[in-house]
């Protein structure tokens, strides 16, 4: 007998059709990871930050620094929430060590 017709002991004929169910895998929620300007945290300090956390070359980590510097803050990349939290906890760890008061944040895209 075929997947499609299958017939019961009294002879009627029950037809039924075979579907493949396919979960819907939804896209996970991004988040801008932003480096926020201040008065005291030296210019080379973000740039080497940029390159090291964010693996920017120095052209792009120096375009990033002078947004900082221009703009009050600048975008460093897009990731996913457990990804861009790591990134924040690890440039505030890194800045805290070194004793600057450089700020590190995220919001959602």
């Amino acid at each position: 007998m075929s997947n499609e017709t299958r017939r019961s002991d009294d002879g009627d004929s029950d037809v039924g059709v075979i579907t493949k169910t396919r979960p819907k895998t939804k896209r996970p929620n991004l988040y801008r990871v932003l480096l926020l300007n201040d008065d005291y945290t030296p210019m080379e300090f973000v740039v080497h930050v940029v390159e090291r956390f964010f693996n920017k070359n120095r052209e792009e980590a120096t375009q990033i620094m002078l947004h900082v510097h221009q703009h009050g803050v600048g975008e460093c990349g897009v990731f996913t929430y457990e990804v861009a939290e790591t990134k924040v906890t690890q440039v505030m760890d890194f800045a805290r060590k070194h004793q600057h008061p450089l700020q590190c944040v995220m919001e959602r895209k």
